[in-house]
């Protein structure tokens, strides 16, 4: 499994269309093969960060995801009212696995 983790910095003025947004995205990445794990968005601190986690069975199930949206008509329109709401200023984006079974350290590690 590889996971997707988005920091977001928005206009603090537009959270409203920041979640418009986000919640198209869940739907089109559930849509599309993948698991969304939500959206986090400003509620104390910093008003401007928001968060944001998805994972796929791979990254080759990821690659294929991002070629589809390419011609995907529901996530050209969400690419469009971002860019048309301005309510992202800027997004980083990571790949991580995770680390899902706890075990003790004496118990032996897989080889």
């Amino acid at each position: 499994m590889i996971t997707c983790s988005l920091t977001y910095e928005i206009d603090p003025a537009k959270v409203d269309d920041f979640e418009t947004y986000a919640r198209a995205w869940i739907k089109i990445v559930n849509r599309m093969g993948g698991t969304h794990h939500g959206y986090w968005l400003p509620h104390e601190g910093a008003n401007d960060i928001a968060y944001c986690h998805f994972s796929f069975a791979s990254l080759a199930a990821y690659e294929d995801y991002r070629s589809r949206m390419a011609r995907d008509a529901e996530c050209q329109a969400a690419y469009a009212f971002a860019e048309r709401t301005q309510c992202i200023r800027r997004y980083d984006r990571s790949f991580t696995r995770p680390v899902l079974d706890g075990r003790s350290l004496t118990e032996e590690m897989p080889a």
